[in-house]
């Protein structure tokens, strides 16, 4: 589809309007780099549509949760959560990173999780709240870095998240990316529900380090974990299909 000039004036006008409140230059002043980081960022914070899928998502979530509920297995029930773009937003980092003519860095990424200004993605917190009063334990794995670990706790405890503390925040080894052995570490008297993310590698190493093909072969393969035990939020900022693109 064609986009006219006036609504190219209306996308930049809008970046400069929903762009996180930093100190930064007039908007007249900057020159704008709408990357698709940007353009997925402004997707998330206007779309409607957006919104409903999340909404659609935790509402998934929650009846599964139930489903589970009925069936006590007399283990503990857990939830595992990744965190950026499932439970918190970070779409005002690249809001404005486009104002300031910047892409994406670690330095800029830390900076901005220090300042502890995340909103919450639709639904999450109301969800979490839920499964921690029917007496589920959560638990969050993120590849954020392990400084990021006191302003993130902080971050999660600001919109009331449950069990935002060291002993349930896995952030990650520098070592190696996969989410695997954190998971591995909950333990094997406990039962997992759900996986909750927006990337691939947030359900199971099984979708670790695959070309584009590969990772859609096994999508296919898993199909009926969607909207079972895996819940995936949508996110067209960053994300498995970005890495997948890079390697071919």
């Amino acid at each position: 589809m064609k986009i006219s000039i006036i609504n190219i004036f209306i996308i930049i006008f809008l970046l400069g309007c929903v762009a996180c409140k930093h100190q930064a230059q007039p908007l007249s002043e900057l020159q704008l780099q709408p990357t698709g980081q940007a353009w997925g960022a402004l997707y998330q914070q206007q779309a409607a549509e957006y919104k409903a899928l999340c909404y659609q998502a935790y509402n998934i979530a929650r009846l599964r949760l139930d489903e589970k509920l009925q069936n006590d297995s007399g283990r503990q029930l857990v939830i595992v959560t990744d965190i950026d773009e499932t439970v918190l937003d970070n779409s005002p980092y690249f809001i404005n990173l486009a104002r300031e003519g910047k892409v994406y860095s670690d330095s800029t990424w830390v900076e901005w999780t220090a300042e502890i200004k995340c909103d919450t993605i639709p639904g999450a917190s109301h969800f979490l709240k839920y499964a921690d009063k029917k007496g589920v334990t959560i638990y969050y794995i993120s590849n954020r870095l392990e400084v990021e670990l006191l302003p993130t706790i902080k971050n999660l405890e600001k919109w009331g998240f449950p069990y935002a503390d060291k002993e349930h925040v896995f952030l990650m080894n520098l070592k190696d990316n996969s989410k695997e052995s954190r998971r591995l570490s909950i333990g094997e008297d406990c039962e997992v529900v759900l996986y909750l993310g927006d990337k691939m590698g947030d359900f199971s190493s099984y979708f670790d380090h695959l070309d584009r093909t590969e990772m859609t072969e096994r999508t296919k393969n898993r199909a009926s974990s969607f909207g079972d035990k895996f819940i995936v939020l949508p996110n067209n900022m960053y994300g498995d299909w970005d890495d997948v693109l890079s390697k071919n």
